[in-house]
This record gives structure tokens, sequence and C-alpha cells, in this order.
């Protein structure tokens, strides 16, 4: 599943980045294998609140879409 369909509290495991922003968002923090919580969203969806490492990251749906995880 992708980052975008998370539900909010729960807690991911990112497998795989995909796409042309893949070295931006591992520059974020989110690497395979880091485990990663959803926090809120906004009103319309995006962006999305995350906590990655211990630091809140806001993510847009494009940014989103292209994170693969699995629930921890």
């Amino acid at each position: 599943m992708s980052l975008s369909d998370a539900v909010v509290q729960q807690k991911y495991e990112v497998k795989q980045i995909q796409g042309e922003e893949l070295v931006r968002i591992m520059e974020m923090g989110l690497t395979p294998g880091s485990i990663c919580r959803v926090i809120r969203r906004a009103p319309m969806g995006y962006p999305m609140e995350i906590k990655i490492r211990g630091y809140l990251l806001s993510l847009r749906k494009k940014e989103a879409d292209m994170i693969e995880v699995i629930p921890v």
C-alpha cells in the first residue's frame, strides 16, 4: 500500500520508494526499513503529517503516493 492510503495514528515500515522525487524523499529520512507514524491529515486530506526518526514531516499526496509501506 502507499503511504497516501495510510491510517492516522498507525505505524508503518517503509518498504520502497519510487518516482522522480526518490532522492529528495530519502534525504528527508524516509528510507527503506524506517518506521513512521501518520500523525494527522489536513481537512481535505493533504498535506499529511508523519513522525519519522523523532521529527515531524509534512508530505504532499504526490510524495506520499511514491512511498510503499506495510503496517507494523
